[in-house]
């Protein structure tokens, strides 16, 4: 299992593109690899690249292109989030989706005709890097549907596009795409578990403790927000096939969710938790750096999630993900008991009956799969020799 951390620039946080400093991003790359960390995902803000819809600016992909040489130097390698969208709590439209145009990002075919633009020139430019691992389309788009209404299947074919564009300039890296929890969790949220689960070469999953109040519900030392990274691993394989590669893209300790004083402890079970699964490709950790106290509106939450504060200064959160990194994890499991998901999504969420059941059998130590069907070929796939019902 590969670990790393979404990369949040210590001294610009993602204005970095605004005002690019080599140096300051080598010292980043350089503590994170110090920890043992093999990789770090990046963020090209989406209205720098692409100021108009016909323009990708050339000097930012060249800025790209030595952020992710210099992680290369580091001993680093570098997955890209194409379409900047949604990020740390604040939104990045570029004026031409916004103003007198009043373009919906999913439905309009001229926003995703500039869409499809960025991401084949970032797939085209990054195909060659050596430590490039791939792209993801954007960060949590779907935090963006509020003001963008959308059905299921506009989704679909907005992902079905995007996906296409990326694999025909880049085939040979995987790419895949991202959700908040909603996708998850909520019964009528537009992107869905399925296109998670199917589209793309791997499913991502972003299981908050914030996500529908769960660990202010449940307390942060409880067995359901020390399990659920593991469970949200778990139910997103429910959704695809047995063999299916799953990304714990994002996953952190959010003050005061999690207190500061039990972060390290959070850290140390989530991460020993989701080494129990079978199939995952990697946990990438929420986020590398704090936010500087310069940058103002952020909710607070956000200012204290880097294993680094802004100046550098390793934090215990550091610690424990480097011991972890480099500790002889927990071997993957085989979860021969299953418990048989039939409900709705809202179920499945934090204070739904679906996942207060799984997180009682985990709490006695039983580690149950999830499974939506129960034919013998789907079951022997799975190894699951025991279906139990809510």
């Amino acid at each position: 299992m590969r670990f790393g951390a979404n990369y949040t620039p210590s001294k610009h946080w993602w204005h970095t593109w605004l005002d690019f400093e080599p140096d300051s991003i080598r010292r980043d790359l350089d503590q994170l690899a110090g920890l043992g960390l093999d990789h770090v995902r990046v963020f090209p803000i989406w209205s720098v690249f692409q100021p108009n819809r016909g323009v990708v600016r050339e000097k930012a992909v060249e800025q790209l292109l030595e952020l992710v040489r210099i992680g290369a130097r580091a001993g680093l390698d570098v997955t890209v989030d194409g379409i900047q969208g949604h990020l740390s709590s604040f939104d990045f439209y570029p004026s031409w989706t916004q103003t007198w145009h009043h373009r919906n990002v999913f439905t309009d075919p001229d926003v995703l005709e500039g869409q499809i633009l960025l991401l084949r020139t970032l797939a085209t430019a990054l195909r060659g890097e050596p430590n490039f691992l791939g792209m993801t389309l954007g960060n949590e788009m779907n935090n963006l549907v509020a003001h963008n209404p959308c059905t299921p299947a506009e989704v679909d074919v907005w992902l079905d596009r995007l996906l296409e564009t990326v694999n025909a300039a880049d085939p040979d890296h995987p790419h895949c795409h991202s959700a908040f929890d909603d996708a998850w969790y909520v019964d009528d949220h537009p992107f869905t578990p399925l296109a998670s689960a199917t589209k793309g070469a791997m499913t991502t999953v972003h299981p908050w403790v914030f996500t529908l109040n769960a660990a202010r519900r449940y307390g942060p030392q409880s067995t359901e927000i020390h399990h659920l990274a593991e469970y949200g691993t778990e139910l997103a394989r429910s959704y695809g096939t047995p063999d299916r590669v799953i990304w714990v893209q994002e996953v952190g300790a959010p003050a005061p969710h999690i207190p500061v004083e039990h972060a390290v402890e959070y850290a140390e079970h989530t991460i020993g938790n989701v080494a129990t699964c079978t199939n995952v490709w990697g946990l990438t950790w929420w986020c590398s750096h704090d936010v500087s106290r310069k940058f103002i509106d952020y909710p607070e939450l956000e200012y204290g999630l880097g294993l680094f504060d802004a100046d550098g200064n390793a934090k215990p959160l550091a610690k424990a993900v480097e011991k972890a990194v480099h500790a002889e994890l927990p071997k993957p499991v085989e979860r021969t008991t299953a418990l048989l998901f039939d409900g709705k999504r809202s179920d499945s969420g934090p204070g739904g009956r679906f996942f207060e059941a799984w997180m009682r059998l985990a709490a006695e130590g039983r580690r149950p799969a999830i499974v939506q069907e129960t034919t013998p070929e789907y079951l022997a796939a799975r190894g699951v020799t025991e279906v139990l019902t809510v």
